[in-house]
């Protein structure tokens, strides 16, 4: 099963957030509806990017090393550029 990246901008307050699924239109209604906790007061969102992955184990673990960067200016790099490059991560054991 494809695992996807997307990076969410709030509508609210121009805030970023990155997460994983497997189907980026529920992902994006769940967040719209306030289904998540963490998101759920910054609703409303727009998609403004996703990658594709050859399986949702792979999205979820360049997820989770995008939130340890903690950092604005990598989302908006990816953003930019339109890609995740693999070879960025590296030392993740896949």
């Amino acid at each position: 099963m494809n695992g996807y990246i997307y990076v969410l901008q709030s509508l609210k307050n121009g805030r970023f957030y990155i997460g994983s699924t497997n189907n980026l239109e529920r992902r994006l209604i769940e967040h719209n509806q306030g289904r998540s906790t963490y998101t759920s007061f910054t609703k409303p969102f727009k998609m403004i990017f996703s990658q594709k992955f050859d399986n949702l184990s792979i999205a979820r673990k360049i997820e989770f090393k995008l939130k340890q960067f903690k950092s604005k200016k990598v989302i908006i790099d990816i953003i930019k550029s339109g890609v995740i490059k693999i070879d960025e991560f590296s030392n993740i054991s896949w």
